[in-house]
């Protein structure tokens, strides 16, 4: 499994490392990928990371499209409590719809 952990403190240094030693891709998204070190994971600008939002979206209440550091994006759908209910994962530049007002 890909796991996206927003943060580069100590908490999510001590959950990257579990979960990659547990088998999983970690990808960690920070305000600024320069200064987080190395920690042995793609390290990428949050703001970069999510490149999309919609609200009122056909499979959810709420979507958000994030952007992996291979160039792939994945869409995340969240219920009203924000947990998530699904996602899709598209190849790197195969995202063709445009994005809704607001985005």
């Amino acid at each position: 499994m890909h796991i996206g952990i927003l943060g580069t403190g100590n908490v999510a240094q001590t959950l990257g490392r579990r979960w990659s030693a547990a088998g999983h891709q970690i990808t960690y998204g920070s305000r600024d990928p320069a200064s987080a070190g190395d920690l042995g994971a793609p390290v990428i600008s949050s703001a970069d990371a999510v490149t999309g939002s919609e609200v009122g979206d056909e499979e959810s209440l709420y979507q958000v499209e994030v952007t992996k550091a291979d160039g792939s994006q994945v869409d995340v759908q969240l219920d009203e409590n924000f947990i998530v209910v699904g996602s899709k994962t598209d190849g790197p530049g195969a995202d063709n719809e445009p994005d809704g007002p607001g985005n």
